[in-house]
């Protein structure tokens, strides 16, 4: 775990965040070999292209044992269903998702949309 902190871009402009989780299966192995395909030198360059061809800015995925949490930014005018569409006719997009999926807990051929699940934010620290 990182206690150094981490980069924020600044976009100058408002942004839309959305939170998601999923759940990988509850493997070491597996979980290890899921950590090892989103590192840098493994994360398949069209994937990364397409998330940016679809308006999204920002992606991180953090997790717990075998617990996800996804927060993506984007700017105001994106629209969800539209982008989620769209990425998965993106080159490799479904070869990805059928990679990825032997290492989550999810039916097997659902789209990325499909098996993360979008959060409700019911906090924040309210200024003032």
């Amino acid at each position: 775990m990182s206690t150094e902190g981490y980069p924020v871009k600044e976009y100058r402009q408002p942004v839309k965040r959305y939170c998601q989780t999923l759940d990988l299966k509850a493997d070491p192995e597996l979980i290890a070999q899921y950590r090892k395909a989103h590192s840098q030198p493994q994360m398949w360059r069209e994937i990364m292209e397409g998330i940016r061809q679809v308006g999204i800015l920002e992606m991180e995925i953090y997790i717990l044992d075998s617990r996800l949490f996804m927060i993506v930014e984007t700017p105001l005018d994106f629209d969800w269903d539209t982008a989620m569409s769209q990425l998965a006719t993106l080159p490799r997009q479904a070869e990805w998702e059928a990679y990825t999926s032997r290492f989550q807990a999810v039916l097997a051929g659902q789209t990325s949309d499909q098996k993360w699940q979008l959060m409700e934010r019911m906090f924040y620290l309210y200024e003032g």
